[in-house]
């Protein structure tokens, strides 16, 4: 018998994934630039005057970056938002060195607390990367939040957990990330009654996302929607034009959804 035909086991990676990562590494090196500008917490406006806002204006935006980073990453997302007619959007910035979630969370519903007080906005929207998105969900769900807190979008936020980067497991922080962690188990306790709604963006080309359907919000007391976004990364989803957009018609959407899901194409 002649000798069979080698059979290559090298697995290609697809087109989209390469594109993907490409993007990924453009975005993070423009990333790098810009993060100097976004290491001081912004300068607060001055109180808005009462009587000055009227009933049917868009409320305050309020946005809250990931993981050891800062403001700086939402930087094309707060120019969409105030070029398409939102007169107010802040971010928050917490520490580099912050350990635990939970002490992350009581910080920004203070900020939250006092931006209301401040606009005379009884409740606000928030838009949360990666990290950003668990915090402000556990001021909502854990701590009353939801009273404060209309619409919470997050992309890229690992509500289930991620057991990305096995060895970072070490920092606290990320150890409360993990699958079994008792954040994790807090958020999946029941939350009857919570009037936030939820939209969830969550991409399956995410490689910070183990499984990447980790970035999906399913959880019966919650009211949520969870758009699929194809061909973009981890990195990508606070700054690609599409999801941007997307960002946009989600929080103007007034019907309520809950458990629904949808699909952004990028590719």
């Amino acid at each position: 018998m002649g000798a069979l035909p080698a059979v290559s086991t090298t697995l290609r990676p697809s087109p989209a994934l390469v594109r993907s990562t490409v993007l990924e590494l453009l975005i993070l090196t423009v990333h790098l630039l810009l993060y100097p500008t976004g290491v001081r917490q912004e300068r607060r406006p001055p109180p808005v005057p009462p009587g000055a806002a009227e009933p049917g204006d868009r409320p305050p935006v309020l946005l809250l970056h990931g993981f050891i980073d800062n403001r700086s990453v939402f930087v094309l997302l707060r120019r969409s938002l105030r070029r398409h007619g939102w007169p107010l959007v802040e971010s928050h910035n917490y520490s580099p060195l912050t350990s635990d979630l939970r002490a992350a969370a009581v910080l920004f519903g203070r900020q939250v607390e006092e931006l209301c007080a401040r606009t005379g906005s009884p409740r606000i929207d928030v838009i949360g990367h990666s990290l950003g998105g668990l915090v402000a969900r556990y001021y909502i769900q854990r701590l009353g939040g939801d009273a404060r807190i209309r619409t919470l979008v997050t992309l890229a936020t690992p509500h289930r957990g991620t057991r990305v980067a096995p060895l970072m497991s070490a920092h606290p922080l990320v150890r409360q990330l993990r699958p079994e962690s008792e954040v994790i188990a807090e958020l999946a306790e029941p939350a009857p009654g919570c009037g936030t709604r939820f939209i969830s963006f969550w991409s399956e080309l995410d490689q910070v996302m183990v499984p990447v359907e980790t970035a999906r919000l399913d959880h019966p007391d919650l009211l949520s929607r969870n758009v699929r976004v194809s061909g973009v990364g981890h990195l990508a989803l606070p700054v690609h034009w599409a999801v941007v957009a997307s960002v946009r018609e989600a929080l103007t959407t007034e019907e309520e959804s809950g458990g629904t899901s949808e699909a952004v194409s990028v590719a």
